[in-house]
């Protein structure tokens, strides 16, 4: 007789969602508690980055650490320029990235991670200002911080109590008030934003129309006088075509377009002799769109 497959999961569909919101409120309790407690330190967090003449160096490992790039990603595209460390290459060589006038912001929520503390004799050797980030003030971490922000204690959302998740919410949320605090101290504007995002539907939207549009050297322009077949031979030789020529008159005034549809047009209605008439005369038959 076949073995009768075992189902797995221990729960009902009711049952999973339950737990779902479960974790959605603790982890926004302990998003409600930093809220309402946010450290006295954030403003001196703010002025340091603020005053760091070159690299934000932000670093974490594990799950802190896929925050940290995060971070890094956000204040580098707010105009903070900024990089990630991850602490087992810095050990490798990657610690020759780091200048003396870097500010690090190191993500560790128990403060006590040894590939992060085995980075801290060079920074303390280079005098670098060190920012971290981390669920309590007593630990290594933050003894050897020049500012602490402690987003407080809190037990991680999974059944468990094991798994990041509460505490690398709180450390993206106070992550990204620190970048966009920063970023609005530095009166960044949309037009700053658009640089850095130059691709996408979000570049598209912040590209201005100078930017995008074709410049009239490369559009295919013919004289009003000019027959339709000299103004094809003409323009077929630019190297970017467009779809339209446009119709101007003797001052250089836009008086009309003639598209390749009206072309095409004219040809499927064996029309050829309208080819050797004048592109602006009233010959042609008008775009019935």
């Amino acid at each position: 007789m076949e073995a009768k497959k075992i189902k797995l999961t221990k729960s009902t569909a009711f049952e999973r969602l339950r737990f779902a919101r479960d974790v959605i409120k603790q982890e926004f309790e302990a998003l409600q508690r930093l809220y309402e407690n946010m450290p006295v330190e954030f403003n001196q967090a703010v002025d340091i980055i603020l005053e760091c003449p070159s690299n934000l160096v932000v670093s974490g490992i594990g799950k802190a650490g896929w925050i940290a790039q995060k971070l890094s990603a956000t204040f580098a595209s707010t105009g903070t320029p900024s990089i990630f460390l991850h602490p087992s290459e810095a050990m490798h060589g990657d610690l020759g990235r780091v200048r003396p006038t870097d500010v690090i912001l190191i993500l560790s929520n128990s403060g006590e991670t040894t590939e992060v503390l085995q980075m801290l004799p060079t920074f303390k050797r280079q005098e670098n200002q060190i920012i971290a980030m981390t669920g309590g003030e007593r630990n290594t971490l933050a003894n050897n911080a020049t500012c602490v922000l402690n987003y407080g204690q809190s037990r991680e959302a999974c059944a468990l109590g094991l798994a990041p998740s509460t505490s690398t919410a709180l450390m993206l949320a106070m992550g990204d008030a620190l970048a966009l605090v920063v970023a609005d101290a530095k009166d960044f504007s949309s037009v700053d934003f658009a640089k850095f995002h130059p691709g996408g539907s979000l570049g598209r939207k912040l590209t201005s129309v100078r930017e995008t549009m074709r410049t009239l050297a490369e559009c295919r322009v013919a004289n009003q006088a000019e027959t339709i077949r000299q103004a094809y031979t003409r323009c077929s030789r630019l190297e970017r075509r467009t779809g339209a020529i446009m119709i101007v008159d003797a001052n250089q005034v836009l008086c009309g377009l003639f598209t390749d549809s009206d072309l095409a047009r004219l040809l499927e209605k064996g029309r050829d002799e309208v080819l050797d008439q004048p592109i602006g005369g009233n010959d042609q038959e008008p775009d019935p769109n």
